[in-house]
């Protein structure tokens, strides 16, 4: 039998962990359901035998005594949590494959808290059956080659001429890698060979390496509040207070882009605004993002140079550089990158895979995005409720 591609829990991003938590204390019998999307134009309907025999792999693994020691180092996961981590195991029959209009179809559907771990490895074990068979030729060197020159190019960039290492990047490219050992290649090399470089979204190689493990919440966790605040024009300032209930001191970076930045200034309170200590983009132009951030920050007299923006919606090292640069001295900034680290082969088509939340509770949940090509949502009717609550 072959090995399977996710070898450990902890191979997957923080900020499920973070999320997971939090659920664990607030909303342990929520029920939730999510689906995979595939936005490329590209029939993955071949990997379907493939995906669930890994999966079936997946539910057979636990989180080791050593990771539950390294998660405990963190300072951020409760002992109630972490107890129930050391018992914790994904279960395969919540998972369901099928094939729907030539495409693959993925949904997920169990409580909240037992689901929530899936989405991470089952992105990352698509993208590699995908990669492995597309480009079998291909070895992590070729993305090391290419790594290498983008570092030299980096080096000569105008942005770092002053600013030294106040610019810095972090590795978000767990869910579309395109395979672990490409993945591990990439991290192990910023680790040795780049000042700029400041940590990782993947817990697994933040234990490995010793770096930070990056990362707060994703859409899912706004998503979740529309059907969990009552009131669905309550539901992002209900979602952003339960976090800080959560984590009072840490984790202070917020998800702008559920609704859209308008909709989530409008809710971003001077309270919330005070305690948060930045926020994350993730569609839509990254400048008048930032922009709109700062000009907030400022009318409520709030010094943009205490706050961060966290940007990580499509980078490259040069895109990130352009960003910094001109930010520079106006607010802090720092990048996550993604498919640009550690799918970046010669001659490779990213695979652009999503697994969405699609129901809280038996009703429907929605992200509309700054970016149109983003927003999910099958239901018109909820959709246009969700836009009418929000003013849109």
């Amino acid at each position: 039998m072959q090995t399977p591609i996710i070898s450990s829990l902890l191979d997957t991003d923080a900020y499920k962990l973070n999320m997971q938590q939090a659920i664990f204390h607030h909303y342990g019998d929520v029920v939730a359901a999510a689906e995979f999307h595939c936005r490329s134009d590209e029939s993955l309907v071949e990997f379907k035998s493939q995906l669930e025999s890994e999966i079936h792999a997946l539910a057979n693994l636990s989180f080791s005594e050593d990771e539950i020691a390294f998660l405990s180092t963190l300072g951020l996961y409760q002992t109630d949590y972490l107890n129930f981590l050391s018992s914790f195991s994904l279960n395969a029959d919540h998972v369901t494959v099928s094939i729907e209009d030539s495409q693959l179809a993925i949904r997920i559907e169990g409580k909240w808290l037992d689901i929530i771990l899936w989405e991470v490895p089952l992105l990352a074990i698509i993208c590699e059956l995908r990669c492995h068979e597309r480009y079998p030729a291909l070895q992590p060197e070729d993305a090391l080659a290419l790594l290498e020159m983008k570092l030299g190019v980096l080096s000569t960039h105008r942005a770092l001429s002053n600013a030294d290492k106040a610019f810095q990047f972090v590795d978000f490219g767990t869910r579309r890698r395109f395979s672990k050992a490409v993945h591990h290649v990439i991290v192990d090399h910023l680790v040795h060979h780049s000042i700029h470089f400041a940590g990782t979204s993947n817990l697994w190689l933040a234990k490995k390496h010793g770096i930070p493990a990056v990362g707060t919440q994703a859409h899912e966790w706004f998503q979740a509040h529309q059907q969990l605040a009552g009131d669905l024009a309550d539901s992002q300032q209900i979602a952003l207070n339960r976090w800080l209930q959560e984590y009072p001191n840490k984790l202070g970076i917020a998800l702008t882009d559920c609704i859209n930045m308008d909709a989530f200034l409008k809710d971003f309170t001077p309270h919330l605004s005070q305690q948060f200590s930045g926020l994350r983009h993730d569609s839509g132009d990254p400048i008048d993002w930032g922009e709109k951030a700062i000009a907030h920050y400022e009318s409520l007299g709030i010094d943009p140079m205490e706050k961060t923006l966290i940007f990580s919606d499509g980078l490259t090292l040069e895109k990130a550089l352009d960003i910094h640069h001109y930010f520079s001295g106006r607010i802090n900034t720092s990048f996550g990158i993604g498919t640009q680290l550690t799918c970046h082969l010669p001659n490779v088509e990213t695979l652009n895979v999503v697994i969405k939340l699609v129901t809280c509770n038996g009703k429907p949940v929605a992200k509309i995005s700054d970016e149109p090509g983003k927003s999910i949502c099958r239901d018109s009717n909820y959709l246009n409720a969700l836009k009418k609550a929000f003013n849109i």
